[in-house]
């Protein structure tokens, strides 16, 4: 792998923890899934890996709604991005007076 990993145990350990990390996203499956946090986040606390402890346990925390992504393998970034959009617009006029109007104009530009 890297020449460096045999100087330093401890960056190939976090190294190799986020590597496993991101194996998850490649599941199709949501069980598969859940097994391989569940393993990277015992993994995590067995090789007492502290930088990793605060996203173990956001990860923990939020498990049904990230297990979520594997049912359509979709996210809200499309959403997101148009939000965005929408703010933007909103900071280029300055502020809305005419809420009607503003809607109007939104509809036109990005329907």
């Amino acid at each position: 792998m890297c020449p460096y990993f045999d100087i330093f145990n401890r960056l190939k350990d976090t190294y190799l923890n986020t590597d496993l990390y991101r194996s998850v996203y490649e599941c199709t499956d949501k069980l598969m899934a859940k097994e391989r946090f569940d393993k990277w986040i015992e993994d995590t606390f067995e090789q007492k890996l502290e930088t990793f402890y605060t996203t173990a346990n956001t990860v923990r925390a939020n498990f049904d709604n990230i297990l979520n992504f594997f049912n359509n393998r979709s996210t809200n970034a499309n959403a997101e991005s148009f939000n965005a959009k929408i703010k933007l617009f909103r900071a280029n006029l300055r502020g809305v007076t005419d809420t009607t109007f503003f809607l109007f104009r939104l509809h036109k530009l990005f329907a």
